[in-house]
């Protein structure tokens, strides 16, 4: 199909953005409160508000808002009638969440308001308009409960999400966050997200029984300080190079200014000096810890350093999912000295804290992005200090649950798969001979010529429900990419070739990146399971930096309903003939 209704669309968005970027984007007024404000770096890590479900239902109102901050940074936030922001919501499985979101970017209401259906039907694209998505829940993409290709919400307008958390849905954290396509970094870098979790995970890892519990959300921003130099105790590195986007390249040696500053429950973590929040723990307790990384473009590799040596974490979820799903014989705790999170990612593990008077510093060591990946380097994000009057986290798991209930259907790891597919990230400069020009990104199925994301087309890949298939995603550039797929979890089978035997699911994964030096693309294989009766529909693929899903890097993929089961042929009319 051609592009050009997609362009239309973008241009048809742009200038409503155009129109509404003084209310968008306004500046906080002189001694007005702050309409997203956040901690000043350094400060006691707060911990995010929680909404719970009551008699199966949690009734939520949430508006979008955003602001420019006395710092320049442009701010985004999700604000309930009380001003509490980005609340995490908490569900049990069969729960049902009635949220009301309200666009407040524009900061008045449009001069004709969006019946629901024109909501569904919009598909306008802007960074005035706004949409739900609910990452790693298996909810139908329909409108009013996951569907973001055409679901967008004109700026004043209400518009209400009514989903049900299935019964089998994994217990687990998973986050909300908005995905207007071409507009969907902005807002993230703004800090417009927040954590859901599915009530149950003691139930599935008996050890945690008991246990007080912690949500952090890792985001980044653009630099407050763009222009400083180094801290002094950094090594000194080679000069560092900017992308086309300003943002800095992977330098390859753990340091050098990152390409985005990090912040922890809205607490800033900013280059140069990196002052950590800072949080109490009681000698010795141990707590599980929820972390997302809501990141828009940041790699989070964590460890937990006491006298700098690195602690073990024990890994009990990843992406919303227990690491022992795959039968009763598979271990109820991984434990490991460092964990990698690519964006949109989540892990959920136990800490132990420190001794009496001791301290330990969390952190994300430096990941290799590639050498046209963003410079992601080794930086503190939080001092835990032990104290016996430590304030106990607001959250206590159940000290005696219930047994988990039986899968409902079996292991994905024995189901063999209907068919394989390649697909492969690939991307060009817009103009080869202008290393400054823009970059388009692409995800393409083996066999089809590449090209950018277009929402008009038909759907790049079509299944039916009840499907279950291989798919090999290669990576054909030289920056690291984050896979990400709606509605559905996979499992991970092989990684640049090395079979992996992974007791869980995922719904976001890294694929190396590609150097000239080696002899073939790097990739992971992955197997998809369309079997959820709940994944029928059109959903979207994509790379979970936001730069490049918005650069085009997505695709759309159809789930039609299984296929009828042959039925017996209608006997004849009449009486039945008689055997001889």
């Amino acid at each position: 199909m051609s592009p050009a209704p997609f362009r239309l669309r973008l241009a048809r968005g742009a200038l409503l953005a155009a129109l509404l970027a003084c209310g968008a984007a306004h500046a906080t007024e002189p001694g007005a409160p702050e309409a997203c404000p956040r901690p000043a770096p350094g400060s006691p890590l707060p911990e995010p508000p929680a909404l719970h479900s009551e008699h199966g239902v949690l009734r939520v109102d949430l508006t979008l808002r955003s602001a420019r901050a006395a710092d320049g940074t442009l701010r985004y936030c999700y604000l309930t009638p009380d001003g509490a922001q980005s609340p995490t919501l908490r569900l049990r499985p069969g729960d049902t969440l009635a949220l009301r979101l309200h666009n407040g970017l524009a900061g008045r209401a449009p001069a004709q308001a969006q019946s629901a259906e024109q909501v569904c039907a919009s598909g306008a694209m802007g960074e005035a308009v706004t949409n739900l998505h609910f990452h790693g829940l298996t909810v139908p993409p329909r409108c009013h409960e996951d569907e973001v290709l055409k679901t967008a919400l004109a700026p004043g307008g209400v518009f209400e999400y009514r989903l049900r958390i299935p019964q089998d849905e994994p217990p687990g954290l998973y986050w909300y966050h908005p995905h207007i396509h071409g507009f969907s970094m902005q807002p993230l870098l703004g800090g417009a997200s927040g954590a859901l979790i599915v009530e149950g995970l003691e139930r599935a890892i008996p050890e945690l029984a008991g246990l007080p519990e912690r949500v952090l959300v890792v985001r980044d921003q653009n630099l407050v300080h763009p222009q400083a130099p180094p801290a002094r105790s950094e090594p000194v590195v080679a000069q560092i190079l900017l992308d086309a986007d300003g943002d800095a390249v992977n330098t390859h040696t753990g340091y050098g200014k990152p390409a985005k500053d990090l912040s922890v429950n809205f607490v800033p973590v900013p280059y140069p000096d990196y002052p950590p929040a800072q949080l109490t723990i009681r000698p010795g307790e141990r707590q599980l810890w929820r972390v997302l990384n809501a990141s828009a473009l940041t790699y989070l590799h964590l460890a937990l350093l006491y006298q700098a040596s690195a602690q073990p974490l024990g890994l009990v979820a990843l992406d919303g999912v227990p690491v022992n799903v795959s039968g009763p014989a598979a271990p109820h705790i991984a434990w490991s000295d460092h964990l990698g999170i690519p964006p949109g990612g989540r892990a959920e593990f136990i800490v132990t804290g420190p001794p009496a008077g001791g301290t330990a510093l969390l952190m994300t060591r430096s990941v290799d992005t590639g050498a046209n990946g963003d410079n992601d380097p080794n930086r503190a994000l939080l001092t835990l200090t032990a104290a016996a009057d430590a304030p106990a986290p607001a959250a206590v798991l159940p000290a005696d649950p219930a047994p988990a209930a039986a899968p409902l259907r079996p292991w994905l790891g024995g189901v063999a798969p209907v068919r394989v597919r390649k697909l492969y990230f690939s991307e060009v400069q817009a103009d080869p001979g202008n290393p400054a020009s823009p970059v388009r990104y692409f995800i393409t199925e083996q066999g089809h010529a590449p090209r950018p994301f277009d929402p008009e087309a038909a759907p790049d890949i079509v299944v039916h429900q009840g499907d279950v298939e291989d798919w090999i995603i290669e990576n054909r550039t030289t920056e690291l990419h984050a896979f990400h797929i709606h509605q559905v979890h996979f499992l991970l089978l092989e990684w640049f070739g090395l079979a992996v035997n992974e007791p869980f699911l995922r719904d976001t994964v890294n694929v190396p990146f590609y150097e000239p030096k080696m002899g073939s693309f790097p990739s992971v294989r992955l197997r998809m399971d369309f079997r959820d009766p709940d994944a029928v529909g059109t959903f979207v693929y994509h790379c979970h930096l936001l730069e490049h899903e918005d650069g085009g890097m997505m695709g759309t993929i159809r789930v039609d309903p299984a296929p009828a089961q042959a039925q017996p042929a209608p006997e004849p009319a009449g009486p039945r003939p008689t055997r001889p």
